[in-house]
């Protein structure tokens, strides 16, 4: 087996759940293949560049095997080699939004008797 389909490809190496999810990522553009938008039938051969955007983030990857069979996740991390730009800017960003989620508006849900008394207590100072 030389090319597959891409949603085929995608689901098999692991970044979509199922087929349909990355079918459903090719009709919205959010994967390209050669620099082009790929559609769901688009084939994809060994040492083809795609461009992957899912909720693990966004991919570069290089194409090194195709199969047509789902397997485990050990198996699908062999089927393609992610560029170094790529895992940089990933890991960039996930260091990025750990600092965020650092400044939240209020981690402990509504606030206890003790705090809300002593918001009223600053209000009426102001």
């Amino acid at each position: 087996m030389t090319r597959v389909r891409i949603d085929k490809w995608l689901w098999v190496a692991r970044f979509f759940k199922t087929r349909a999810l990355a079918a459903h990522a090719c009709e919205l553009g959010r994967i390209e293949s050669q620099g082009h938008a790929a559609k769901p039938s688009r084939e994809v051969r060994v040492g083809d560049m795609l461009r992957v955007k899912n909720d693990g983030g966004e991919f570069q990857v290089e194409v090194l095997a195709v199969s047509e069979m789902r397997g485990p996740a050990a198996v699908a991390q062999t089927m393609y080699r992610e560029t170094d730009a790529s895992r940089d800017a990933r890991l960039k960003l996930a260091e990025e939004l750990k600092a965020a989620n650092a400044f939240d508006a209020w981690p402990g849900g509504k606030p206890s008797k003790r705090d809300r008394r002593d918001i009223d207590r600053l209000r009426r100072r102001n």
